[in-house]
């Protein structure tokens, strides 16, 4: 904590709200994470492809965690809040009292999450209609944005959509519960509802897919005061929330920023000098943020609007001002390495000797994996096993939530080396699917030279290097390995005032770690990797065809 010579210091809050943990970190202006703290939420799981989380569990974490890291610094010194979610859909009645997203009438279970797959058959009808704002989305919306959940809502659960008073992404709910105001952040509207920065909302597609009834009292439910992300939210923190907080009242709460979106602010600005990167005296739009944690996101910007087959967007303003960006992704990275890892035979030897070492059973991979290579690079380890990675249907640039994952290769072996060989497989397919991101990008006009990567996964040195490795592209770490809670601090610092602009913050608070290189020697291997990679999905579609036929 701050010592009293340091009075002068300003110190601002962010909080995040992942998939199963809120944190909070206290950041003070030069970016460095002073305090943080980190508390588990509640995910409930009723049926397959339905998560559901409590609004009210969700804040109460919110509360807790700021408590903890304001504990004991000085009131004045904290300028500013911001906050970051998942793009979970949150559903409030007209007294902003949770409803029931489920068909057993649990109120409390008022949140659809980000990763929920029930509106399949919605999405399809909606993609179906061809409506022109699906060209902002890859020309395919994903059943993980607001419209599919809202139709479905309304086709399953009349009760609860009759009583319904407000919709809203979880980060601007967030930023409602801390300032009573309604006001949505640019970032959700735009990227998971289909808003426009020029146009606003597009009355004919909810019209289009049966969803009318929103365009009532000009779009009241859904968000008709929408702000730039770091904008100052009203007049601050309300009394009664500065009281659950445990923060002064009136502070600046800023527009929010849904989580990946955070974390490609907290990295992608930063300054690169002395580092001998490609990106250097380059302009930001040659980098791409790559938030890593449950599922993966990659964030490109651009000057102009870059339409990408399969890629989300162009939206404009949705995370650096003035900028479009594109956004690329993977349903599935840290869960899939989990689900791998976790239900291998061998998991339980690997706890135990994980255990006994005093080392996370990803470090005991890791260095199991280099006690088995001999004189092998790592990576040529996996020559005859391959997977396909979309366990949980392809986000990006495939666009087909009904893929499914493949393994290549397998043997009657039941061992710690065939775990640790099927967990190498898995992370390389994550990166094999980040370079078809990255080539579906850059041929329709991106110019990518260095990946910036955040997020859980990005503490794993072996994913980082294979990333590196597989596309090519030397691999930026932060400084500060909580870079989703910079980001979401960069927002209340913009707020308060104390920056001019979100792109000073950026440059100012966004701080280089490590720089990893790619292995070039390495390279005719991983292009044999990701030539086996690409056959997977072609064999799986002809294997599908004949099946169906």
């Amino acid at each position: 904590m701050p010592s009293e010579q340091q009075a002068a210091v300003k110190y601002y809050v962010g909080v995040d709200v992942g998939s199963a943990s809120v944190r909070a970190a206290l950041v003070d202006g030069f970016g460095t994470v002073v305090a943080h703290a980190e508390q588990p939420i509640q995910v409930w799981e009723p049926r397959p492809d339905h998560y559901e989380q409590s609004s009210a569990d969700i804040w109460s974490a919110c509360c807790s965690v700021t408590q903890e890291v304001v504990r004991g610094v000085d009131a004045s010194q904290i300028r500013g809040l911001g906050f970051d979610a998942t793009c979970s859909l949150v559903v409030v009645d007209k007294q902003f009292q949770p409803l029931a997203v489920n068909c057993e009438g649990q109120n409390h279970r008022n949140v659809i999450m980000w990763m929920d797959h029930r509106a399949v058959s919605q999405v399809e009808r909606i993609n179906a209609t061809q409506h022109r704002v699906l060209n902002y989305v890859g020309g395919a919306m994903s059943v993980e944005m607001q419209p599919p959940k809202l139709l479905w809502i309304k086709e399953n659960l009349p009760e609860s959509w009759e009583k319904v008073g407000y919709f809203f992404d979880l980060p601007d709910f967030l930023s409602w519960k801390a300032t009573g105001v309604t006001a949505r952040s640019l970032c959700t509207v735009v990227c998971k509802w289909t808003y426009t920065a020029d146009r606003g909302w597009d009355d004919s597609f909810w019209k289009m897919i049966g969803l009318e009834d929103l365009v009532k009292d000009k779009y009241e439910k859904i968000g008709n005061h929408v702000l730039s992300p770091g904008e100052a939210v009203g007049k601050g923190l309300t009394p009664e929330a500065a009281e659950d907080l445990g923060l002064p009242k009136g502070i600046a709460v800023a527009a929010s920023l849904i989580d990946a979106h955070a974390g490609g602010l907290g990295v992608i600005g930063a300054d690169v000098k002395g580092h001998n990167l490609p990106c250097e005296n380059q302009p930001i739009t040659s980098r791409v943020a790559m938030i890593c944690g449950t599922s993966s996101c990659h964030m490109g910007v651009s000057e102009t609007p870059i339409f990408v087959p399969g890629v989300w967007g162009p939206y404009f303003s949705a995370m650096v001002p003035g900028l479009w960006l594109n956004e690329g992704g993977q349903s599935a990275t840290g869960k899939l390495i989990d689900h791998v890892v976790r239900g291998h035979v061998a998991f339980p030897e690997l706890e135990a000797k994980a255990a006994a070492s005093a080392h996370s059973i990803y470090t005991y991979l890791n260095s199991h994996l280099d006690l088995i290579k001999k004189s092998l690079p790592v990576g040529f380890l996996t020559v005859d096993l391959h997977v396909w990675p979309d366990f949980h249907g392809n986000r990006s640039p495939l666009t087909d939530l009904t893929l499914k994952g493949m393994v290549v290769g397998l043997t009657l072996s039941r061992g710690l080396d065939e775990l640790a060989l099927i967990y190498l497989a898995t992370i390389q397919a994550i990166a094999l699917g980040t370079r078809h991101i990255l080539e579906a990008m850059q041929a329709a006009g991106h110019d990518i030279t260095t990946l910036f990567l955040c997020g859980g996964l990005s503490k794993n040195p072996l994913f980082v290097q294979m990333h590196a490795d597989i596309t090519g592209k030397p691999v930026v770490l932060s400084k500060e390995v909580e870079s989703v809670l910079v980001g979401a601090a960069i927002l209340g610092a913009c707020a308060s005032g104390d920056f001019a602009s979100i792109q000073e913050a950026m440059a100012k608070m966004g701080k280089i770690g490590r720089v990893v290189q790619p292995n070039h020697e390495h390279k005719r291997f991983y292009d044999k990797k990701y030539e086996v990679f690409l056959k997977l999905v072609e064999h799986q579609r002809e294997y599908r065809s004949i099946m169906n036929s």
